[in-house]
């Protein structure tokens, strides 16, 4: 802790983007254009991506700690962050398939991260809990059909989106976050 009392991980400037513009072209930075898969494999998608933060966070829990970027958060961060975001989506994606054009609650992901303290996670718990999270939300995914994927939800700044828009706008989330961790990490410190 600093002498004000301030955890370094406090302090990572907010993330107030709006990302919906990755359903209209590749994201620059990941390469990720979730335009053109499948919509039905996105539980496959969500399954192969848990497998994938599963093998980072098996890595050295102090280096995982780590921030090498000062706007960029630390693996086990990040992966807290994919395993709270896969069990938010699929409360959101029940509300899509049981109610008809439901508002989701605001989250703030920033909050979230310093209330729940993620640079001091159990990688194996967090992994665990990432894994379990995401096979929810992908078998919730595999059961749409027909006309489910046309459903309609609204985030709480009024964007819209359809069950399908919704499952693509999701996926950029850890595959972008686990981009984050592959081209930032300890052995990329130069940034």
């Amino acid at each position: 802790m600093s002498p004000t009392g301030e955890r370094p991980h406090d302090t990572l400037p907010p993330d107030d983007k709006d990302w919906t513009w990755v359903l209209d072209r590749v994201c620059p930075e990941c390469v990720a254009d979730v335009r053109t898969f499948p919509i039905t494999d996105v539980g496959t998608m969500i399954r192969d991506n848990a497998a994938a933060w599963a093998e980072v966070l098996s890595g050295d829990p102090e280096v995982l700690r780590v921030r090498t970027r000062a706007d960029r958060w630390s693996p086990l961060e990040y992966a807290c962050h994919v395993r709270d975001v896969y069990e938010l989506y699929d409360r959101r994606l029940t509300l899509m398939l049981e109610e008809d054009g439901p508002s989701y609650p605001n989250w703030d992901q920033d909050a979230t991260a310093v209330e729940q303290d993620y640079a001091a996670g159990d990688p194996a718990a967090v992994a665990d809990q990432l894994v379990r999270n995401a096979e929810a939300l992908a078998s919730r995914f595999d059961e749409v059909t027909g006309d489910h994927w046309a459903r309609t939800g609204y985030r709480s700044d009024g964007a819209s989106f359809t069950v399908e828009t919704f499952a693509r706008y999701l996926i950029h989330d850890p595959i972008h976050h686990l981009w984050d961790v592959r081209a930032n990490g300890p052995e990329r410190r130069d940034g």
